[in-house]
């Protein structure tokens, strides 16, 4: 259930992430959510310029406290941020505590549930609290039901977790609706879901369950759509990540996206683990995918790389090299645009099984 309605006016709670992914959520609400923003709360940037920090050409003012956003009359406060281990530090938790206090409600994307809280105790009858984060009802077991299915059925991948797998798919998404196809995101985590996105929050999913939770999602869509861009979530190279496996299940993809970080060659929080050159990584993908013959042999038909930390020069001449090592397309799609990247899903073949 999305609580948000067009009515809503959003803060963004994104304190020392507004310039960094460790604010991706709220990054992703700036860039892409329809609904008013009206203040962002960072103690560190506060005063800064949206725009010339971030590059995304949205004007919303940065403060410093909860209390200063309260000034650009709010109606829901969105956590943007997510600290290590799922929980808010105690001087961010108090801001939520006086948020409520204040009559806001809350969307919170964060492992720690905030809803039977009894710190939170909502005050207006139109108050609530969302966690997002939760088990739908009626599971079932995967069983690879989606490979039945006659759309097209795009999962990105990662080299690494947040290297841009949800703003690949939202931006092939833009593009495939521009073009007359009937496209539909399958949200799998926080952000998407608050987007207004259908789908299931795949790390809150018991992992017995994870590939069924999926194929639920994309079977109710896919019958009325010619494309679905299901949500990448972790990565097949990151130890910490389980969630690629239950995806590849679940969607029982026809086609791939690989994102990478240009330049990036270890786990970002794993600097001990290399990440494989890209032909390598790959090829791991394709071989996962369809594991022997068992599912569709899906091919990963271009690179969405992550140039964000470098200059322009310099970006173009990283996606030139992806394309030389890979043989495939490959853009930023934030920066030039997925058109190369869904030319190469219209054009190659459905996979056969």
């Amino acid at each position: 259930m999305n609580y948000l309605t067009p009515n809503h006016r959003l803060a963004l709670l994104m304190h020392d992430g507004t310039d960094n992914s460790g604010g991706k959520t709220g990054l992703a609400l700036l860039r892409y959510s329809p609904l008013p923003i009206v203040a962002v709360i960072d103690r560190r940037r506060a005063g800064g310029n949206l725009a010339q920090i971030t590059g995304i050409p949205r004007e919303v003012p940065i403060v410093a406290s909860l209390q200063s956003a309260l000034a650009y009359d709010p109606t829901v406060l969105a956590i943007g941020i997510a600290p290590s281990g799922g929980a808010l530090p105690d001087p961010w938790y108090q801001e939520v505590k006086a948020a409520v206090a204040a009559g806001l409600s809350v969307v919170n994307g964060l492992h720690r549930p905030l809803g039977q809280d009894p710190a939170l105790p909502l005050t207006q009858p139109d108050q609530w609290i969302w966690d997002v984060r939760q088990e739908p009802p009626g599971l079932s077991v995967g069983m690879a039901r989606a490979r039945t299915l006659a759309c097209r059925r795009v999962l990105a991948v990662g080299t690494d977790m947040a290297v841009g797998k949800m703003s690949a798919n939202l931006e092939l998404h833009r593009a495939a609706r521009a073009r007359g196809l009937r496209s539909k995101v399958i949200a799998t985590g926080q952000t998407n879901l608050m987007l207004g996105d259908d789908g299931v929050a795949l790390d809150a999913v018991r992992v017995d369950f994870a590939a069924g939770a999926v194929e639920q999602v994309v079977m109710r869509y896919g019958p009325d759509h010619d494309i679905l861009f299901i949500e990448g979530q972790g990565s097949l190279f990151n130890p910490a990540s389980t969630a690629t496996l239950p995806l590849m299940r679940g969607s029982q993809p026809t086609h791939l996206i690989l994102a990478h970080r240009a330049g990036q060659t270890h786990i970002k929080n794993c600097p001990e683990i290399p990440i494989p050159p890209l032909p390598e990584a790959i090829r791991v993908c394709e071989t996962l995918v369809t594991a022997g013959g068992a599912f569709l042999a899906a091919q990963v038909v271009g690179v969405a790389l992550n140039t964000h930390h470098l200059g322009e020069q310099d970006a173009i001449a990283a996606i030139q090299s992806t394309q030389t090592q890979t043989g495939l397309p490959c853009t930023d799609v934030l920066r030039f645009g997925p058109d190369p990247l869904l030319a190469a899903l219209l054009a190659t073949p459905m996979p056969k099984g």
